[in-house]
């Protein structure tokens, strides 16, 4: 019966070898992250290759049962090691000296140990309440398995003892009545099925070889000592020598099983470009100036040949990944933000699961994070962790944030400086950090950054913008462009329009302050001469720019303001407030105007002096266009790749060509 039982075993093992890397591709493939909800099991249910390999896995644990039925466990578990083994012969990396010797010392154990065990004296009869027990302790390592937001190997980790658990039940049915023996029977099979279910959560999350070198150890591990301890089915202590053995022969095996390579390292990019992954906590369809960097920079990087991926919060709740402007997006499941529904965020804890899992499909060249919340910290931890070079490029203030918050001054001070450490503590695993204005580094320096940071423009298509001359002789227009909410001060924009009856404001973007800047225009009497336009589209965007005659932003948390660029690449002059990084873009008196913070008089006194002064307006608009030049998207973009290539260590083609 043993030598059955035996045979049984090998053959499950072996089936489960072939299920396990069939089950791992096709998840793979389908790009499932996180916890497989209903949606990832209808794209399952329709995979061919998913139910071949559901169905070797189901006869592999059939087989398993018998075996079990027949011999101890101690004689039966073990023998699922021989499942990692086969992987390992069945992949492209079994030829090498080193794997072929661990074959040899895993094959030596188990059966050393098998034998020991099988020449041990038999254990007394296993109580009913025993096996129960085993049941109970399962279900619970179900429970907090089902709940748990981890990784790979924990997942598998998880897997394996229900596995063993199930096993040991299974076991343990063999010897009991007809009816403890089905009511024990049905137990285990849930155990197992929890322990599928979760060993998917591990295939999403990462490779095959952690996923069957973590399960090939701790399932056989689970069953034994269960054995010894609740079973009594103790192997002889000779036996301890030959599992040393088989151990260290799996350990050289984990890190030969082949993974199913990602759709995009089945299709390299060109010999000379990188594979990029890109974090955004905020990316399109969010309206906001770092959402649509990161837009821009996938873009650009993409048209420049690189292989790019941006990793970011689902803006619908649920993960998905799409193509859009040749990158592929990857959304992660996401909750929408108090206080702001329009923005969603990750849990800490999906987020890390989610950047493991995209990491060990991508195996980008570089991370490049745009924030250090919840998408950002997990892809810069996760990237330090896999030795993948990471930086990061700083958009964030306080205010931008906070502004939304009820909280009181000094608490949101309080907050704003914890914020603040916490950005110095994630950036600790990003190995550069760049900001988009010599100001703002100079915020990070005395935020205690504890390096320089790297300062590179966003960047914005100048050409895109460019407006033609406008004519004279019509009413003078003031433009703002962005987010109606606090940190942006529209308010003073309006309270200086108040006094100048032969100018209008048109007001492009939407926000939480909306509805009360529509007020304040009805109670000052401008209502007629302020249009709300909402959002946009690129288009209208850029006729508003071509149709106004200055661009106003009062706003005091600006890193960079893509929209004074974009007006200034507009050929407009600028009344903007003298706050963080305005100033380098507005030279007072040359393409604008700056204003104390507040200063109503002083934004009504600038705009009415360039409402009455065409020839000025044409003049500084020309300065406008001459101080923006260097701000050109090529040249930003040209900028971050040399960027990647010091984290990489290599030289620059141009360098690379002259080398030849």
């Amino acid at each position: 019966m043993t030598l059955l039982a035996i045979t049984c075993a090998l053959a499950a093992a072996a089936l489960f070898a072939v299920a396990a890397t069939r089950q791992h591709t096709e998840v793979t493939n389908l790009a499932v992250t996180g916890t497989p909800g209903l949606r990832t099991l209808a794209r399952l249910l329709r995979s061919p290759g998913w139910w071949v390999g559901t169905g070797l896995a189901t006869g592999a644990g059939l087989l398993h049962v018998v075996a079990l039925a027949l011999a101890p466990l101690p004689v039966v578990q073990p023998l699922g090691v021989f499942s990692l083994v086969l992987t390992v012969l069945f992949g492209r990396r079994a030829r090498s000296r080193r794997v072929v010797t661990a074959v040899v010392l895993v094959v030596a154990g188990v059966a050393g140990f098998v034998a020991f065990a099988a020449s041990a004296a038999p254990a007394a009869a296993i109580s009913a309440g025993t096996a129960e027990g085993v049941a109970v302790a399962g279900f619970a390592v179900a429970v907090v398995s089902w709940f748990a937001r981890a990784g790979c190997a924990v997942l598998a980790a998880a897997a394996a003892v229900l596995f063993g658990l199930g096993s040991a039940v299974v076991h343990a049915a063999a010897s009991q009545s007809p009816f403890t023996a089905v009511l024990l029977t049905g137990q285990a099979l849930l155990l197992l099925g929890a322990g599928g279910v979760i060993l998917h959560r591990a295939y999403a999350a990462g490779s095959t070889a952690v996923v069957v070198g973590t399960a090939t150890v701790l399932d056989p591990l689970t069953a034994v000592a269960v054995a010894a301890v609740a079973y009594g089915e103790v192997p002889q202590p000779a036996a301890a020598l030959a599992a040393a053995v088989a151990l260290a022969g799996v350990r050289v095996l984990a890190g030969a099983v082949p993974h199913a390579p990602s759709k995009s390292e089945e299709n390299p990019v060109h010999p000379t470009g990188l594979r990029v992954l890109i974090g955004a906590d905020t990316f399109p369809p969010n309206v906001n100036g770092a959402a649509f960097f990161a837009e821009r920079l996938a873009r650009g990087l993409a048209g420049r040949g690189h292989d790019v991926h941006v990793v970011c919060p689902s803006d619908d709740g649920p993960a998905r990944t799409e193509q859009r402007d040749g990158c592929t997006i990857h959304r992660i499941r996401s909750r929408a933000i108090p206080f702001h529904g329009d923005y969603r965020f990750c849990t800490p804890g999906r987020a890390r699961a989610a950047a493991a899992g995209i990491l060990d499909r991508v195996r980008p060249d570089v991370v490049h994070v745009q924030a250090h919340f919840g998408v950002g910290r997990a892809l810069l931890a996760t990237a330090a962790a896999r030795d993948v070079p990471g930086m990061a490029t700083n958009h964030f203030m306080p205010d931008n944030l906070l502004g939304y918050t009820p909280f009181p001054r000094r608490l949101k001070d309080a907050i704003a400086r914890r914020a603040w450490q916490d950005l110095v503590r994630v950036y600790r695993d990003a190995r550069i950090v760049t900001t988009p204005t010599p100001r703002a580094a100079e915020v990070l320096a005395g935020i205690g950054l504890g390096r320089p940071a790297q300062v590179v423009s966003c960047g914005i298509d100048l050409a895109h913008y460019a407006a033609p001359v406008r004519p004279a002789g019509r009413t003078a227009s003031v433009l703002f462009v962005g987010r109606l909410d606090a940190e942006k001060n529209i308010d003073q924009l309006l309270r200086a329009l108040a006094p100048l009856p032969h100018v209008r404001a048109d007001l492009v973007g939407d926000g939480t302050r909306r509805q009360e800047l529509e007020d304040l225009a009805t109670e000052l009497g401008i209502a007629d001469r302020v249009t709300f336009h909402g959002f946009v589209s690129d288009a209208e965007l850029v006729h508003r720019y071509a149709e106004a005659d200055v661009f106003c932003m009062p706003g005091t948390a600006e890193l960079q303001s893509l929209a004074t660029m974009e007006a200034m690449a507009a050929g407009l002059p600028i009344v903007a407030a003298d706050a963080l990084a305005l100033p380098h873009l507005v030279h007072h008196g040359e393409n604008g105007y700056l204003f104390e913070p507040g200063a109503i008089t002083a934004i009504s006194g600038w705009i009415a002096g360039l409402a009455a002064d065409p020839d000025a307006r044409a003049r500084m608009g020309e300065a406008s266009r001459a101080i923006v030049a260097q701000h050109d998207i090529d040249d930003a973009l040209a900028a971050f790749e040399a960027q990647y290539r010091i984290l990489l260590g290599v030289p620059a083609p141009a360098m690379v060509e002259q080398a030849a």
